[in-house]
């Protein structure tokens, strides 16, 4: 049971950067309605990945590995959790704004957006993805022992 959480742990992980990677090579100047019915479905990926992502790293944590108590002494831990928290924080924007398209694309129109508009989402996906990088070395930290008080 403890590889098959790791492995779902894993694809999850690689399911969220990849639907990230989507929104921002689809999210440019004019978003046909085409484009913006892929970036929704991608930032829907996107979010069912990151909430499963992180109910399966709990139940690692609780469940399947060293337990609670080894994790929760263990700064890079504290710190993935806190980047993890700051990733969905910088992807409240760009999916509130996704979301708002809803009645255009409904209604057989594309979204109109401000060129400021993409630029700022086009950032805060870049943000979101240095966090990720960051988790991924803060895990590999964890990995080695590193950071542990216990």
């Amino acid at each position: 049971m403890t590889l098959l959480f790791a492995f779902l742990h894993h694809v999850l992980a690689f399911v969220l950067v990849a639907a990230l990677a989507i929104e921002l090579v689809l999210v440019k100047d004019r978003i046909s309605i085409e484009r913006a019915r892929r970036i929704l479905r991608a930032d829907a990926i996107y979010g069912a990945s990151a909430m499963l992502l992180l109910v399966v790293g709990f139940l690692r944590v609780i469940f399947f590995e060293k337990g609670a108590a080894y994790y929760f002494h263990s700064i890079p831990f504290i710190a993935k959790l806190l980047l993890f928290v700051a990733v969905g924080v910088l992807s409240i924007y760009p999916t509130m704004t996704f979301l708002s398209w809803r009645k255009s694309l409904n209604r057989g129109r594309e979204p109109v957006l401000d060129p400021a508009v993409i630029k700022r989402i086009r950032k805060l996906i870049h943000y979101e993805l240095v966090c990720l990088v960051l988790i991924v070395l803060a895990a590999a930290m964890m990995a080695r022992g590193i950071g542990y008080w216990g």
